[in-house]
């Protein structure tokens, strides 16, 4: 179950076209009930992290053990589903965390975006009200500062995991990817009114997120840039400006600030999560990162060229149609070989005649 390496990652995904050999119908009604389980699977594990880290640490380290509890319930639960019901080799990276060349990259360019949002945000609720902003600048709180910032990490990961990997590819694969963007937006909304405070702009800026978020995975087929921009967004406003986020304003011990300003601007207790400015922030990344990720889409999402037929000799082929356009070609002339001369018989002497005159020499 490791991460999968870029050849093995694009030979990979090469192959999945052809992977499948049921019907369409009989594919899709399979895709759904998989989304359907894994859904279910969520909440369970979300359950289970809950409770058991309530049990293990105290109130101080029980969020963080939460969260990483959580990742690893996700990334083994969705990788037996995958081993068992795709056939997946590789499973970690099959649910949108491949280990190929540029992924940090990837992972900036994500965190760059979120961060961007999260400023363009602030800089109006700074100007027109204000934000009244406390710096504790002691050692201790700096390792709390550390431990928010890993918090966040595995926070985000948990809900790529979740609403991006495996249970939005079988929903994708069920009902294509403009569908599963839009149902999966909707869905991950609903998940967010759950929370304390949450009011009906937070969900409509939950879908609107939703996709964002949707749409840089397929766009990259992986996680990197979304994680990246989920963990930008809420990461920026709380350990760097000291904002509330989501309703929960306890994230940031170094720095706690407190925004003034019309509810539009502030979104009250639930943060920038439940303000109109935000809605329009958020829809207006997506041409931005739709241009961000032209490379990007087009080396994961280009069509693969997967030879067919049977293996044909180029070059005896082309040599049979040139024989064929020349006519046969004419016989070479018989070898002659030559024998080498035979000596000449010796002559007989003639016998001297006494009449004749001796030869002079």
């Amino acid at each position: 179950m490791g991460l999968l390496p870029e050849d093995q990652a694009s030979a990979h995904r090469a192959s999945r076209p052809a992977a499948s050999s049921a019907p369409g119908g009989r594919r899709q009604l399979r895709s759904y009930l998989l989304f359907v389980v894994a859904v279910f699977y969520y909440f369970f594990a979300r359950s289970v992290a809950h409770h058991s880290a309530d049990g293990f640490v105290g109130a101080l380290w029980s969020p963080l053990l939460e969260q990483a509890m959580l990742v690893f319930l996700l990334l083994v639960g969705y990788a037996a589903l995958g081993i068992m019901f795709q056939r997946q080799t590789h499973p970690i990276a099959e649910q949108g965390l491949p280990r190929r060349a540029g992924w940090r990259a990837e992972f900036g360019l994500g965190l760059a975006t979120g961060w961007g949002i999260a400023l363009i945000c602030v800089i109006p609720l700074a100007v027109l009200g204000g934000i009244a902003i406390v710096l504790n600048g002691r050692a201790s709180e700096w390792g709390w500062f550390l431990t928010d910032a890993v918090f966040f990490l595995l926070a985000t990961l948990a809900e790529e995991i979740a609403f991006r990997g495996y249970p939005f590819q079988r929903f994708m694969d069920a009902v294509g990817p403009f569908g599963a963007s839009l149902l999966f937006s909707f869905y991950y909304g609903v998940v967010q009114m759950l929370l304390p405070g949450s009011t009906r702009v937070s969900f409509f800026v939950s879908i609107a997120l939703g996709l964002l978020l949707s749409t840089a995975y397929i766009r990259t087929r992986a996680l990197w840039v979304s994680w990246g921009i989920n963990f930008g967004w809420k990461a920026s406003r709380a350990l760097l400006f000291g904002l509330v986020v989501a309703g929960v304003g306890s994230h940031s011990s170094v720095v706690e600030g407190d925004p003034m300003g019309p509810f539009w601007l502030t979104g009250g207790g639930f943060g920038l999560d439940g303000t109109w400015l935000a809605l329009f922030v958020i829809l207006a990344a997506f041409p931005l990162l739709v241009r961000a990720t032209r490379d990007l889409d087009f080396r994961y999402n280009a069509p693969v060229i997967v030879p067919g037929g049977i293996p044909v000799d180029i070059d005896a082929a082309a040599r049979a149609q040139h024989e064929q356009a020349m006519g046969a070609a004419p016989a070479p002339p018989p070898l002659v070989q030559i024998a080498a001369a035979a000596p000449a018989p010796p002559q007989p002497e003639r016998p001297e005649n006494p009449l004749e005159p001796p030869a002079v020499n």
